[in-house]
């Protein structure tokens, strides 16, 4: 299985999302290489970066599904190597 990494970076806006963006995560946890998460409490938003090594579908759906929870934004860059 080819795998690619990258990094997602994560701004959570709505509290309420964390409880399920935890658990896409958690359902990741095999793939993550590590995590590193921010509060930002003047701007009352957290900021979560994920490095990740996974086949590359995988990690599109993964952050399709984040992408999906209210109040969470994500964007995914890609390493050239494989």
């Amino acid at each position: 299985m080819d795998t690619r990494v990258a990094a997602i970076s994560i701004i959570v806006e709505d509290p309420e999302s964390v409880e399920k963006l935890n658990a896409l995560l958690h359902e990741a946890g095999s793939y993550i290489i590590g995590r590193m998460g921010v509060p930002y409490k003047e701007k009352g938003i957290s900021i979560i970066m994920i490095a990740i090594d996974a086949p590359q579908d995988y990690t599109s759906e993964i952050t399709g599904k984040i992408g999906r929870l209210s109040g969470v934004n994500v964007k995914t860059s890609y390493a050239n190597i494989k």
